[in-house]
């Protein structure tokens, strides 16, 4: 019976390095990527509240581009130094400096430095939907978020999970995810349209 338990503490301390080692071997290997994603968003019980679709791609560290197609009708840029959330719709545009927006937030898993232990305490999910989950928990009790979850398969990340403070769930999948594309720099910038509200750190 001792032997049983020795050997599944063994596959399971095997199993939690083998996430996070290839959590790291994702961050540490790509420097740039690009994909197509599909958004679910949850409330407390399980009802769906919103759904989108959309664009991103990233360049580290800290450049980003996530494009949200209608009905949200969003785009969010990280150029390096600040981030930028334009809601089309309204003409509106909120900016926040990168170190503040990005430094514990779930942006920081994809496009952030290779440090992210620093600002996530990271651990194994285990086993779902044919995926193997990563858990990553924020450091700072000001993220907006309590948790992140990060699904790999064999051929790298495959889906985002991510819980807030208010219960409410944002379940990502992404498709046709390319590692390391030639990225075009002006990506990475943005420029308020003629006439937007400018909100926030400029």
């Amino acid at each position: 019976m001792r032997s049983a338990l020795l050997l599944l503490a063994f596959f399971s301390a095997t199993a939690q390095a083998a996430a996070i080692e290839r959590f790291k071997t994702f961050v540490q290997g790509t420097q740039s990527a690009r994909a197509d994603f599909e958004q679910n968003v949850s409330d407390r019980a399980g009802k769906p509240v919103q759904q989108a679709k959309g664009t991103f791609v990233f360049q580290r560290p800290g450049k980003f581009r996530w494009v949200y197609a209608k009905p949200v009708d969003q785009v969010i840029v990280g150029d390096g130094e600040r981030v930028w959330i334009h809601d089309r719709d309204l003409n509106q545009v909120t900016v926040r400096k990168l170190s503040r927006a990005l430094g514990s937030t779930p942006a920081a898993l994809l496009a952030g430095s290779a440090e992210v232990e620093a600002a996530f305490e990271l651990s194994e999910a285990g086993m779902r939907d044919g995926l193997e989950w990563l858990e990553a928990k924020p450091r700072e009790r000001e993220a907006g978020f309590e948790r992140v979850r990060m699904g790999f398969s064999a051929s790298g990340l495959q889906a985002m999970e991510l819980v807030d403070h208010f219960g409410q769930t944002t379940r990502l999948r992404f498709t046709n995810l390319t590692r390391n594309p030639k990225v075009d720099p002006a990506e990475f910038r943005f420029t308020p349209p003629k006439g937007a509200d400018v909100l926030g750190e400029k």
